[in-house]
C-alpha cells in the first residue's frame, strides 16, 4: 500500500512543480495553457508567468475523503484523474476467516451524493479456501455515507481557511 501512496504523492509533486516551480522557463510558459501575459510597466513592458495547475478529473474533496476513509486497506489501484480506487482483500485480524475489498468510484468534479459509488465484496474462508458471500446491502451506503460526511468537512475546512 505505502509504494503506491508514495508514487501518488511523488506524481502529484512531480506534476505540481512542473506547473509552479519551472514556471520562469520559456518552454514551459509556452506549453502550459495562459503561459505568459505582458503586463505594461513604467518605462517597458514586464512579462508576468501564469501558472496552471494541474487539475483532478474527480472531486478533490471526495477523493481525499475516499483515501482516508478506506486508510485501513491495502490499495490495490488508484487513478486520481479517472476516479477509481481499488482496494486489495482486506482480513481483520480478529476475524482472519473473513476478508472485504472496497471499489470507489467518483463519477463527477462535483461534490453530489450521486458522484460517488462504493462497491464491497466479502469472501470466506471454509477450510477448503475462499469463497464469495453476501454482503449487506447497506454496508456500501454506509461508506458511501462516511465518505460524503469526511468530504463535506474536508469542504467546509477549504472554505474557513480562505
Amino acid at each position: 500500500m505505502s509504494s503506491v501512496l508514495t508514487k501518488i504523492v511523488i506524481t502529484g509533486v512531480l506534476a505540481l512543480g512542473m506547473g509552479s516551480g519551472l514556471g520562469g522557463c520559456g518552454t514551459v510558459k509556452k506549453i502550459l495553457p495562459g503561459g505568459k501575459s505582458k503586463v505594461q510597466a513604467k518605462g517597458g513592458t514586464h512579462v508576468k508567468a501564469r501558472k496552471a495547475a494541474p487539475r483532478m478529473g474527480v472531486n478533490e474533496f471526495l477523493w481525499r475523503a475516499s483515501l482516508e476513509t478506506l486508510n485501513f486497506m491495502p490499495l490495490k489501484e488508484v487513478d486520481p484523474f479517472g476516479g477509481v480506487i481499488l482496494t486489495d482483500w482486506y482480513a481483520n485480524p480478529q476475524v482472519p476467516n473473513e476478508r472485504f475489498k472496497a471499489n470507489v468510484y467518483i463519477l463527477d468534479t462535483n461534490l453530489r451524493a450521486d458522484a460517488l459509488k462504493v462497491s464491497i465484496f466479502k469472501q470466506v474462508n471454509d477450510g477448503s479456501g475462499w469463497r464469495d458471500a453476501n454482503v449487506d446491502g447497506d454496508t456500501s451506503r454506509t461508506i458511501e455515507n462516511s465518505i460524503l460526511t469526511r468530504a463535506r468537512e474536508l469542504y467546509i475546512a477549504s472554505v474557513d481557511n480562505r
